[in-house]
């Protein structure tokens, strides 16, 4: 249900992580060694790291991806698991998932060729921290839901 969370920016996503792991994870996601800049900054390395893993496509072909590790899955199985994600997305998804270390690409050369994807370890340990997010999510739609219907009728947006 990651389609209904609407993270109000790197700030929330930052105070989630915070809850979830105060001394571990959520400390090596927050800090980056030799830098000053504050996570708010724009050029700051850990907001664009947040923003590309936070993505909504990025978040659920990483969750797709998990359910079938250790194994991989092809490119059109991936297109068939993520629903309404178009080919190009995917592609563009993918692509930054493998830059990133945290999935690796297989090509079989045969014609067409079969493209197999999987997750890294680095990819792996991100489905974790991904996972609460979606349960928070799943947990919170409801009342943000009606949040948001009561702020429509009052005309607070």
């Amino acid at each position: 249900m990651l389609g209904h969370l609407a993270v109000g920016g790197v700030r929330d996503l930052l105070a989630l992580l915070g809850q979830l792991d105060a001394g571990g994870a959520a400390v090596a996601l927050i800090a980056y060694a030799g830098h000053d800049a504050a996570p708010l900054d724009p050029l700051c390395p850990t907001r664009r790291l947040l923003d590309r893993v936070g993505a909504k496509w990025a978040s659920m072909s990483v969750k797709v991806l998990a359910e079938a590790a250790p194994g991989e899955l092809r490119f059109a199985e991936l297109r068939r698991r993520i629903p309404s994600i178009s080919q190009k997305m995917l592609s563009v998804t993918l692509q930054s998932l493998v830059r990133d270390g945290l999935a690796e690409r297989r090509v079989e050369p045969t014609v067409p060729p079969a493209v197999h994807y999987r997750l890294t370890d680095l990819g792996l340990s991100l489905e974790g921290p991904l996972a609460v997010l979606r349960e928070w999510a799943e947990t919170h739609t409801a009342q943000i839901d009606r949040n948001n219907r009561l702020a429509d009728e009052i005309g607070h947006a």
